[in-house]
């Protein structure tokens, strides 16, 4: 097949990007339209694509299925698919999550850090599991073909939402934290769990979910690539490298922030360093999927394995989600 996909970018988005990647080659595009926004904030999210869409018809389309994928590929172009980094919104109304989707929404992720309606996220000291609400909102995801994306969640409620949920989850962007203990990156035994239940881990690039940070070398994420592997399986491991390219510092606040909390909050950062961190100097952007593909190939990857990494899987992965 020879897909490629980064299945988690938040960029400022504009025609330069756009063009960055499909210089990269990339088929599809998972892109965050959201992070605390209610409904009718995201109406106004959706408008503004509508610009993007029309504006840059020559490189990206709205993608809704795997079949536009396929189109992407065809027509030398890359498909768009939304994205919520959190529940907010569907606010605490079962019937937003059909409009949801209606408006292109594939992936919606439980929570966001914090507790949530719907589930736990992964800064809460106490992890309280999936909720009654959190239960029917993930039967109404699976009747739609909605993807359930647990990145920023607490174990127990993600373990609840693959045992929940009758079609396979995702988590889009995180690591292992046998490589880097970081809040948001991933136990082993939540990895096996997720693979055996036929769900797909995207592999983050972002420097606080990397060893090293911006130091990190591609060696040594190529070689946590291969350990994943062996714990997950070669069909199970994606890119999703949670791009924030040209996004201001506010924007990161707000994404910590939003709208609950007086008090600032610096997540994964510290007061001596609130900003976006720097990229490692082989992942400026999408750009890096190159780099990338030759990692791979040095840690003993064959071109097949290579080729399901860096798209293939996500691939599969958009069909089981019909």
């Amino acid at each position: 097949m020879n897909y490629k996909i980064d299945n988690l970018q938040y960029c400022k988005w504009s025609r330069e990007i756009f063009k960055i990647n499909h210089e990269a080659g990339l088929d599809a595009v998972h892109v965050t339209v959201v992070y605390h926004e209610d409904f009718d904030e995201l109406n106004s999210k959706m408008e503004e694509w509508n610009s993007y869409f029309k504006e840059n018809s020559d490189l990206i389309f709205l993608g809704k299925s795997y079949k536009d994928i396929e189109k992407a590929k065809k027509e030398n172009k890359t498909a768009i698919f939304f994205g919520f980094q959190n529940c907010s919104p569907i606010e605490d109304d079962i019937n937003l999550v059909e409009k949801v989707y209606d408006l292109g929404c594939r992936f919606m992720q439980l929570t966001y850090n914090n507790q949530s309606l719907l589930a736990t996220g992964c800064f809460e000291n106490i992890d309280s599991g999936v909720t009654n609400f959190g239960k029917e909102v993930i039967k109404e995801m699976n009747r739609l073909g909605l993807a359930i994306d647990m990145s920023h969640s607490a174990e127990k409620s993600t373990i609840d939402a693959i045992n929940i949920s009758q079609k396979p989850i995702a988590i889009t962007h995180a690591n292992p934290n046998f490589w880097h203990p970081a809040k948001r990156n991933k136990s082993n035994e939540l990895l096996k769990i997720l693979s055996k239940n036929d769900g797909m881990l995207g592999l983050s690039l972002y420097p606080h979910h990397l060893k090293d940070g911006t130091n990190c070398t591609l060696n040594s994420f190529c070689e946590m690539t291969a350990k994943t592997v062996d714990l997950m399986g070669i069909e199970k491991v994606g890119i999703g490298s949670d791009l924030c390219l040209h996004q201001p510092d506010a924007v990161v606040e707000w994404m910590r922030n939003g709208t609950w909390t007086k008090v600032k909050n610096y997540g994964e950062g510290t007061s001596k360093n609130v900003g976006f961190p720097k990229q490692p100097d082989w992942f400026i952007d999408a750009r890096g999927f190159v780099n990338i593909e030759n990692g791979l190939s040095k840690v003993g990857f064959n071109k097949n394995e290579i080729c399901g990494i860096l798209g293939d899987n996500w691939f599969n992965f958009y069909k089981r989600m019909n």
